[in-house]
């Protein structure tokens, strides 16, 4: 296949381009000083597929500290909109996000599970911060290309993780305060902040799957299974072994954001996909790639 993948050099950028491996790949990123826009601006290639993962995210720090550079997103979306009007792709994976849900669904005591329909493109709903609002509007723009003719299958990962990660990331941080036993293991905004994890090879099959199945459908990434920070700092914690433990504390006055992002899976399990690894060996792999390094 010839496949178009912007953002290659992101976290779930590279693991596509190692699992994409003997297709005929174009790889865009601005780390390389390709700017997505521009390319999008400029080309008129037909590719089979496009994977699009170009935007600035950087984690809960950058959503909350920096919401300005996110906007950037918006002109990036747009320009790809353009350009799959002008060439025609056979099929389009874009990457939303979970932060596009309404945050009057993932506050307070609401415990939750946040199904595809929670969402009402004729009827938003405050999701979060600029990034949401983003992907928001992408999404948008993606239901404007099915509606001309095209076939796009949008998702809305919770939260993906793995060993190679930035550290701006709750899980990374973890994994990397374990391995260097740090003491006392902190954690960010508070302990009951509650999300979905869901590993980077479960995102990354499932999306491919879907992708040669052309499924023009909007559909979460979640597993459903709600986890408390603290719960992932003891898992982190317990894996890690050698006598090693630490005090808990919490950085109160860290980015925290909503109380609980959790995913309803059950439209993802009626397509016939299920997420495969479990989060205790997610956390025993990434320790063992960062205690080896």
């Amino acid at each position: 296949m010839k496949i178009l993948i912007t953002g290659y050099k992101g976290f779930v950028g590279r693991n596509f381009v190692k699992a994409l491996q003997g297709h005929d790949l174009t790889l865009i990123d601005i780390k390389d000083g390709n700017d997505a826009r521009d390319f999008f601006r400029t080309d008129d290639s037909h590719f089979d597929l496009l994977i699009h993962l170009a935007a600035v995210v950087g984690g809960r720090q950058m959503i909350e500290g920096n919401p300005l550079a996110l906007a950037v997103d918006l002109s990036i979306d747009a320009e790809m909109a353009s350009w799959a009007m002008r060439t025609l792709p056979g099929h389009i994976l874009y990457f939303s996000s979970s932060a596009a849900y309404p945050v009057e669904l993932q506050s307070g005591d609401i415990k939750r599970r946040l199904s595809e329909n929670d969402i009402d493109l004729k009827d938003i709903r405050l999701p979060d911060m600029t990034y949401g609002w983003a992907k928001l509007t992408g999404e948008m723009l993606c239901e404007h290309l099915r509606l001309e003719g095209l076939t796009v299958t949008v998702l809305r990962p919770f939260s993906g993780y793995g060993s190679d990660q930035d550290l701006s990331y709750p899980f990374t941080s973890f994994i990397d305060r374990a391995a260097r036993l740090e003491d006392p293991f902190t954690i960010w905004g508070s302990a009951l902040t509650v999300r979905d994890w869901i590993h980077i090879s479960d995102i990354v099959e499932i999306s491919l799957a879907m992708a040669l199945d052309r499924l023009s459908i909007t559909c979460n990434l979640a597993t459903g299974r709600a986890t408390a920070f603290a719960e992932l700092a003891t898992l982190v914690i317990k894996a890690r072994g050698a006598g090693y433990k630490p005090r808990i504390e919490v950085d109160q006055l860290a980015p925290k954001g909503v109380n609980f992002r959790v995913g309803n899976p059950s439209f993802l399990k009626i397509l016939g996909f299920e997420p495969k690894v479990p989060l205790e060996v997610g956390v025993a792999q990434a320790l063992s790639v960062w205690t080896q390094a």
